[in-house]
């Protein structure tokens, strides 16, 4: 009996060790990592970028959920022309009073490797302009030890989400942004 007894602790403390591995956080490197945009135009294509100004992720192997979030600066998109800028900043985000935007994954679709590569599906919230969407977000992760990647592209329909359109008179705009995001930084085990 007391045998057994030792061989169900180790069993249930094994489990723990395998569960424990299974979560780990990321921690996005701001410096690394970067937010492109690009808008197409009557007779022209706009590009751009925006500053990730912090992020941490949770996940978790054995179940697919995620926490944490993706903060983004909205004052920081540069597009290479300061009064496009400008007007992108003061009449369409409206920085003043919406400084950031960001993304709150749930949930994730498919499988995260320990090391290389992984294609999944995040299920989160994005906020824009105070206003909270749901999104699903396609992912490409690569992990090399401690270090690890993760790329998306997605759609924003900003008009359909409430913000102004900027397009004037002959010079028209799309109503969605396409965005890329590159995300670089660090895992370490959940605490």
């Amino acid at each position: 009996m007391k045998l057994f007894g030792k061989f169900c602790i180790t069993l249930l403390l094994s489990f723990a060790a395998l569960a424990y591995a299974q979560k780990q956080t990321m921690t996005v490197s701001p410096d690394a990592s970067k937010v492109n945009f690009g808008l197409v135009g009557t007779g022209h294509e706009v590009h751009g970028t925006f500053h990730v100004s912090k992020g941490s992720i949770q996940f978790d192997r054995s179940v697919p959920s995620m926490s944490g979030s993706i903060v983004v600066s909205a004052s920081s998109g540069d597009s290479n022309d300061k009064s496009r800028d400008k007007k992108m900043h003061s009449d369409v985000l409206d920085v003043e009073h919406y400084a950031d935007v960001t993304f709150e994954p749930k949930s994730y679709q498919g499988t995260i490797a320990p090391s290389g590569d992984s294609n999944i599906q995040v299920s989160g919230t994005f906020t824009l302009h105070g206003t909270p969407h749901d999104l699903t977000v396609p992912m490409q992760v690569h992990i090399d030890g401690t270090n690890v990647t993760a790329k998306g592209s997605f759609i924003v329909p900003y008009v359909k989400w409430g913000l102004k359109d900027p397009s004037i008179m002959i010079l028209k705009v799309a109503k969605e942004v396409h965005i890329d995001l590159d995300l670089a930084g660090t895992l370490s085990p959940a605490s």
